[in-house]
């Protein structure tokens, strides 16, 4: 049986079973094989309390005493006594549904096969009673036949946990998984590692980290396994990203800048505030680039309302009084839609023209933008992921600006670079990268940050309470002459999810507030809409401004010092902090209030966070704990980047051994062209050719 074998011809599958795997991703053996454990249980007798094993788990051999079979209304219930090797009695249940058919049948015969009496059996369950140590009392998960030759995969061990689809149990996958690794597939599965690195690290070989991934003897086999199959990912990762850095500075731009000023001088003379001076050096930074003769490819990271967006005006402004076009592409239209308003309004009295391009753009407006993009009489282009359709030509586009990168995928931030033959790219988040994640996920970009607000902000003051509290401090702000946000997760009711909509609150909170002025803004309203209403509350001609999540980014109202975000468990934490940074852009002191509803573990933890620290980094650290970091940055939609062994947090280390390795590895052999690197090269044009196009390794 080879590597490439179809999944279907594995003993024990065959056609219907294949299409379960297939939901899997899973299509041949090498598939199976490259299908790690989600977790594991550690189902060792005896095993004291570890990441494996909690204390409500309970893993016991005892000897069957006897049964009982309890018919009840919904269910019906199997009991069975036993005796461990300590001498204590452990009632054991099991539930089954009542299953109404047109014929008989038992559903516990395979129970009353294994649990004869005097039989051994292995059993796994949750205790009932917590009181004491066994309770006397379990819920049964799974139970094994103590004779049976295959038992040892599933008890007595580490015991692989896999995530599944409906149809396959765990069970079934462990057995699938021993029958691949006893077929001489394992045998040719290629050591992509070259000989040096395995000796260095002192790695296992790559059948023999397979095979203990999946059934390790101990804990120490487990973790040399993971270490290997981590480093491997990291190091085809890090390999890749230095090849592409090598081939993006070896490129030569056939176009100059020159910081001529004649737009640059006025527009700083009319932003009526200083450059901070972490802007100030990141400005130089980006200019630099602009001004060198390789493209630029520039990560720029900073907090909320740490002046990112004037940072990239600048870059943009040197573009256009140098003859050339700029783009901006923003997530969502209200974001492409602020930006538009931000730039036009500082740019009043400056020539530079700027459009906006969106879905919702008018057919007459879009064919006319278009036209004037094509003959260079549009500066600048503001837009959604319309700026990237086919039709969208520019005459001299030299940069582009993604904003919030991580809501885009890797393949479209590279099809905007397919609109011109050469082009210097700076993309922005404000949601702060972790080192180690600026290593693995950006190793072919420069990385600058905006690490201090605009001198005068007031700390924000991040509280829980009720509404009717929220509702208090938003009266006594207003009162005061201040403004306030009150944020809802929906659009309109929904019976399938319970949080507030805010359609229908925006009609009880004008009773609420019948002395003040209200308006509503969600995604559905028209451009003219929303420009309408954000105009209105920038003039402070509205006192509450009542939104979704469409304010999260590129609303910039000092005089606005309340956020209130209503079942505020319904949010991640990097929208958290968005939604927090729409106040404290003033001189006043702001307030953001969190209106929990129904929170979980996950949520209180996430309230918890956003009121302990404003420190964009931890809370974007543990963002991506909790969330993954393929989803913050924008590459989970398409699959790309995820690792299955290794844990960007938890590995530091190997990334770090990785990227040293990747170094000294590129130094001696910049084509990977010597006999023992071939292999690994391969894997890497495999790897790359199936997810991004992106990486010339040939």
């Amino acid at each position: 049986m080879a590597l490439t074998t179809q999944i279907q011809y594995l003993k024990g599958i065959g056609p219907a079973k294949a299409k379960l795997f297939d939901r899997l991703e899973i299509a041949t053996v090498e598939d199976l094989l490259h299908y790690y454990p989600r977790t594991y249980q550690d189902r060792r007798l005896g095993a004291a309390p570890n990441e494996y094993n909690s204390d409500a788990l309970i893993v016991f051999k005892g000897r069957v005493l006897r049964t009982q079979e309890i018919p009840a209304r919904s269910v019906l219930i199997f009991k069975a006594f036993l005796e461990d090797e300590k001498g204590n009695q452990i009632e054991c249940t099991w539930f089954k549904k009542r299953m109404y058919r047109g014929f008989r049948f038992d559903p516990f015969g395979v129970l009353k096969k294994d649990f004869h009496i005097n039989n051994e059996v292995w059993v796994i369950g949750r205790r009932e009673n917590r009181n004491n140590f066994f309770g006397n009392k379990v819920t049964v998960e799974e139970a094994y036949a103590a004779d049976d030759v295959l038992t040892q995969l599933h008890v007595g061990r580490l015991t692989p946990i896999y995530a599944l689809t409906e149809g396959l149990t765990n069970k079934q996958f462990r057995l699938f998984m021993h029958e691949a690794l006893q077929t001489d597939a394992l045998m040719h599965e290629p050591e992509v590692l070259p000989p040096g690195l395995l000796s260095k690290r002192k790695l296992l070989s790559a059948p023999q980290a397979l095979k203990a991934v999946h059934f390790p003897n101990s804990m120490a086999e487990l973790e040399s396994a993971r270490r290997r199959l981590a480093y491997e990912e990291f190091l085809l990762l890090a390999t890749a990203w230095g090849i592409k850095r090598t081939q993006t500075k070896v490129l030569a731009k056939d176009y100059t800048y020159q910081i001529k000023k004649n737009l640059l001088t006025p527009f700083r003379e009319q932003l009526g505030f200083d450059f901070t001076n972490s802007q100030r050096k990141v400005i130089n930074e980006i200019f630099n680039d602009l001004c060198s003769a390789r493209p630029m490819n520039r990560l720029l990271q900073g907090d909320v309302g740490s002046g990112k967006t004037v940072v990239a005006l600048c870059a943009m402004l040197l573009a256009v009084e140098n003859g050339y076009q700029a783009a901006l592409m923003a997530p969502t239209e209200i974001l492409a839609e602020q930006h538009f308003l931000t730039f036009k309004r500082i740019l009043k009295d400056l020539p530079v023209n700027v459009a906006v391009l969106t879905s919702s753009t008018k057919a007459a407006a879009k064919k006319k933008i278009l036209k004037e993009l094509a003959e260079g009489k549009i500066n600048i282009l503001v837009g959604t992921h319309a700026v990237i359709q086919d039709a969208v030509q520019f005459k001299d586009l030299r940069l582009a600006v993604i904003d919030e990168q991580h809501r885009f995928g890797v393949k479209q931030r590279s099809k905007l670079k397919e609109k011109t033959s050469k082009l210097d790219l700076l993309t922005m988040t404000a949601t702060p990268i972790p080192r180690t994640l600026a290593l693995a996920f950006y190793g072919d970009l420069d990385v600058s940050t905006l690490s201090e607000l605009p001198p005068g902000r007031q700390p924000i003051v991040t509280e829980t309470a009720t509404s009717k509290l929220a509702c208090d401090r938003v009266r006594e702000e207003v009162q005061s002459g201040r403004q306030a946000y009150i944020v809802f997760p929906l659009i309109e009711e929904s019976e399938k999810i319970s949080a507030k909509a805010v359609t229908e609150e925006f009609e009880k909170l004008k009773k609420v507030f019948p002395q003040f002025r209200l308006a509503i803004l969600h995604g559905q309203m028209t451009q003219q809409e929303k420009e309408s209403v954000m105009a209105d509350f920038a003039a402070h001609k509205t006192d509450i401004l009542v939104a979704t999540p469409v304010i999260e980014v590129g609303i910039d109202v000092p005089n606005a010092t309340v956020m209130v975000i209503e079942n505020a468990e319904r949010f991640g934490l990097a929208s958290l902090h968005q939604l927090r940074g729409r106040v404290g852009r003033g001189q006043h002191k702001s307030y953001c209030v969190l209106v929990p509803e129904h929170a979980g573990s996950v949520a209180k933890e996430r309230v918890d966070i956003i009121c302990s620290t404003r420190d964009g980094f931890k809370i974007g650290e543990r963002d991506m704990q909790l969330r993954g970091p393929g989803e913050i940055l924008g590459t989970r939609q398409s699959g790309e980047l995820e690792f299955k062994a290794g844990d960007i947090f938890k590995d530091k280390d190997i990334l770090y051994q990785a990227i040293e390795d990747r170094d000294e590895l590129l130094a001696q052999d910049p084509a990977l062209s010597k006999p023992e690197h071939l292999l690994f090269k391969r894997k890497l044009q495999e790897l790359y050719q199936q997810n991004w196009h992106l990486i010339d390794l040939s």
